[in-house]
């Protein structure tokens, strides 16, 4: 006898030759199908490895003594296990529906159901819980009872409703695993010449394989006693008891060491999960809630991969798997992906005939750091396919007992995706008197998260997408489909391609993302500075009070001389374009006179908090050299050691008010910069950020037709001077006539004063970041808040939670905005106008502002599709 590692190493080359010539011959038949010819082939293939067994000497599988405790399989033990944790429940039912026509002998099919009941004593086995630890109880007699439905009373939509309530009922009705046969049918008649056959069987006794045992079987003794023949069918050598046993013995010493160490090695250091953009978060409990949907690909299409395949050397399967791989890498950006595949696990000839849980679940890995091209892929799935065969053996469940993944209740441990390849029996069983036709009822269990299962037919590759609905909606799975064979197409025509370049977009949605999404184009006034924006508002509303601080106010034109005046003084110092002057002010009318003054002496404001420390402080001041420095007397003691001109907008302002209140001539040009505001340093030393006029002028031309200001609206500032969304807050309203309201120092951190403030000066706009949102939706007396018409968030994410939170405390007539936009881009960049009811994971940031272009790319600068993450890329005005 030879020893048992070079036995198991010639058996798996044997077993992957017989597999590998499997697909060569059915991708040389016309359109992938295999005839009778092709299959006494792959028959006589078969007949080698029985001989091959039988020249080893290799001993079959035993029978087992009744009379003992019978274990379950590895695999039975893991669903015993997850129904003792999760209870009763349908996520491992095996539904199958057919549809019958002709003079159906409701006798002859029971007596067949009966007889392949008597024949399997999986059928008529209970798992009973003995201390705490599963064994298979084999009842002698267990009967199934056809459960006859009669609906040939129903008519029309009423008809359709039923019949449809009672194949889904059958579907998702559980079975207690202490009470067998666990098994169910149900025969639904529709009229005197028409039925539906409602099989249901638990995983726990059966698989995929097994299903079509059981409808070859129930062929063959349905027309034998339909004849009053006996059974044709001969005894079962052994039963699914003596494969527990047998398995259990077997697969352990060496042989389990052998197959361990290979797993353990393959599997080290693989991510524990695949992170797939989802429409949803992931629940912190599976609920296994699926739909499916259907999709063909293409006659020339499948002919091109069949030929690929065969081209490279490897099988349709290691190709279609290989292209699912790269899918999900260009969704996940992941460069390491885990796919699971389900085996038959039926490898020796005397189990091939039983109804049983064999299928093992293989994790098939696939690495993409390297960025290969497809064809070197393709190559590296084979290699790891073929050695995956070979390892076959080892129950799934004893990987994951070995590896011992991070266990988690809301993902399946090792993978969540799945890729099974099938070949599907003909559609139609011709019995005597009647046809059986297997019918596809809407599946509402997904096991994973993804699941594709390619099955190849006589209309070519069809597709089935299964997926957890609480992740993925219709629609993204309806994408995804088409961007996998989007990427098939590419595949066949350039493999040399790398898998980074492969296009995933079709030509309508590379111009839907590219042009159409980013065609922002509006017009503006390009050859105006913001200051003159001002002007002009002055000319229009001189007497319409523009600026409110506590209990002091200023109409356009007051406020236009003063900033005039300042603007005089500033020129008098040397202030001109790109001359840079540093203000540093608590919120007051002096914040905005200063600003508006150093615009119109054509410089550039530089913006200090007092509240920094006096190290950032320094550092703005000594890297800007600004020659000027505005302030207050109060501010003073904040300032570090400098070499700027101090001005005290307060204490020197009789001095200031010496100079003119007319204009003053400004060269300044839209080209030149309006501000320099530093960047938090938080990825290290701050940068100032440079903004020129016509990037504020387009933002505020946009803020302007996204919601048209009038003189009723009043704006409350609330956001720090340092940070640009003030100078949204500030210059909007002074650009187009409305009142602006300034908040006192440190008021946005105070919920109460600004709900009041709010209340009482009836604001119509204002706006916060989300951490400050979040306390000011909480306070007392925000219902108060009618006049306000629109608030704007920006900054910070904005969780879902708080826009309904939001709806919840104001009525819908107030609008939430949702801004983003990185300082360098003239603070707003993109923005979505929240909507209630949304199923959203999170709050978008929306669409891009007028004149900006937003293209969200992968790491090889390809665009990503709708829903995938990449980096965002930004042109544009502004920018």
């Amino acid at each position: 006898m030879k020893p048992i590692q070079e036995f198991l190493s010639e058996l798996a080359a044997l077993d992957i030759k017989l597999w590998v010539e499997e697909d060569r011959l059915r991708c040389n038949a016309p359109q992938g199908i295999l005839t009778s010819e092709i299959r006494t082939q792959l028959s006589n293939r078969k007949v080698e490895i029985i001989k091959f067994l039988q020249d080893s000497h290799l001993q079959l599988i035993p029978q087992t003594p009744r009379n003992e405790s019978l274990p379950l399989s590895w695999a039975q033990e893991r669903l015993w296990f997850l129904n003792q944790f999760e209870g009763s429940t349908a996520t491992y039912n095996i539904p199958e529906a057919f549809r019958i026509t002709g003079n159906l002998n409701i006798n002859a099919l029971q007596q067949a159901l009966s007889e392949i009941v008597r024949r399997h004593e999986i059928l008529r086995t209970s798992f009973q819980n003995v201390n705490g630890a599963p064994i298979q109880v084999i009842h002698s007699e267990t009967t199934i009872k056809i459960n006859l439905v009669d609906l040939q009373h129903l008519q029309g939509t009423e008809f359709e409703t039923v019949l449809n309530q009672q194949v889904k009922q059958e579907a998702i009705t559980p079975f207690d695993l202490e009470i067998a046969p666990l098994i169910r049918c149900s025969l639904l008649q529709l009229d005197t010449r028409s039925y539906v056959l409602l099989l249901t069987m638990h995983h726990i006794v059966a698989d995929g394989w097994s299903m079509g045992v059981f409808i070859q079987e129930l062929s063959s003794l349905y027309q034998a006693f339909t004849q009053g023949k006996p059974s044709p069918l001969a005894e079962l050598p052994i039963q699914y008891a003596d494969f527990a046993v047998w398995q259990r013995n077997w697969l352990s010493g060496e042989i389990l060491e052998t197959q361990l160490n290979y797993w353990k090695q393959q599997l080290d250091g693989a991510p524990e999960l695949l992170q797939l953009p989802t429409d949803r978060p992931r629940l912190t409990v599976q609920t296994y809630r699926g739909k499916t949907q259907n999709f063909t690909l293409s006659t020339e299409l499948t002919q091109k991969l069949q030929i690929l395949s065969r081209k490279s050397g490897s099988t349709l399967f290691m190709t279609l798997q290989a292209a699912f791989a790269t899918l999900l890498y260009r969704y996940s950006g992941q460069a390491d992906i885990l796919i699971g595949s389900p085996i038959a696990n039926r490898n020796r000839s005397e189990i091939e005939s039983l109804i049983g849980f064999f299928v093992n679940t293989l994790v098939l890995r696939s690495r993409f750091e390297d960025n290969p091209s497809f064809e070197s892929l393709l190559a590296q799935v084979r290699e790891s396919t073929l050695q995956a065969y070979k390892y076959q053996d080892i129950p799934f469940e004893q990987v994951i007992e070995v590896l011992q993944p991070q266990r988690s209740l809301s993902y399946s441990p090792l993978c969540q995706v799945m890729f099974v390849l099938q070949n599907l029996p003909a559609d139609e069983i011709e019995l005597p008197g009647m046809t059986l036709s297997k019918l596809n009822p809407e599946n509402t269990v997904a096991k994973f998260d993804l699941t594709l299962v390619i099955s190849e037919t006589d209309r070519g590759l069809v597709e089935s997408w299964e997926y957890n609905t609480d992740l993925f909606d219709g629609s993204t799975i309806e994408r995804m489909a088409g961007h996998f064979q989007n990427l098939l197409s590419a595949i066949v025509e350039n493999p040399q391609q790398s898998v980074s370049e492969l296009p995933l977009l079709s030509e309508v949605q590379r111009h839907q993302l590219l042009i159409e999404w980013n065609d922002t184009t509006s017009v503006y006034p390009t050859n105006k500075c913001v200051h003159q924006l001002f002007e002009q508002q002055v000319e229009r509303t001189p007497d319409a009070v523009a600026l409110v601080f506590e209990n002091q106010q200023l109409t356009y034109l007051q406020l236009n001389q003063k900033a005039n005046q300042l603007a005089h003084h500033l020129q008098s110092l040397g202030v001109g374009p790109e001359v840079l002057v540093g203000i540093c002010v608590e919120r007051s009318v002096e914040m905005v006179v200063g600003m508006l003054g150093i615009l119109k002496a054509g410089g550039a404001y530089v913006p200090l908090d007092p509240n920094y420390p006096q190290e950032r402080l320094a550092l703005i001041l000594e890297d800007t050299q600004a020659s000027v420095l505005l302030t207050q007397e109060k501010c003073l003691q904040y300032l570090p050691d400098h070499h700027s001109k101090v001005i005290c907008l307060d204490s020197e302002w009789k001095k200031i008010a010496q100079n003119k209140q007319d204009t003053p001539i400004c060269t300044t040009n839209p080209e030149n910069l309006i501000y320099v505001i530093y960047t938090s340093g938080s990825t290290g030393k701050p940068k100032g950020v440079m903004i020129t006029h016509r990037g504020i002028c387009n933002m505020l031309y946009w803020s302007q037709s996204n919601l048209e200001l009038s003189a009723v609206d009043k704006v409350l500032q609330t956001v720090p001077f340092s940070f640009d969304p003030s100078v949204w807050q500030i210059l909007w309203p002074l650009c187009f006539g409305a009142q602006l309201v300034m908040a006192r120092p440190d008021g946005h951190k105070d919920p109460a004063y600004l709900v009041k403030t709010i209340s009482e000066q009836q604001i119509t706009i204002t706006g916060l970041p989300p951490s400050i949102f979040r306390v000011f939706l909480e306070e007392k007396g925000i219902e108060n808040c009618k006049h306000l018409k629109q608030f704007t968030c920006g900054a910070e994410p904005l969780g879902m939670e708080l826009v309904e939170r939001w709806f919840e405390r104001l009525n819908l007539a107030h609008v939430l905005q949702n801004t983003y936009g990185p300082t360098e881009a003239s603070i707003h960049t993109t923005y979505w106008i929240c909507q209630h009811g949304t199923n959203y994971s999170s709050t978008p940031i929306g669409r891009p502002i007028d004149n900006f272009q937003i293209y969200i790319l992968d790491e090889y600068l390809q665009p990503v599709p709708i829903g995938v993450a990449g980096e965002l890329y930004i042109g544009g005005d502004g920018l």
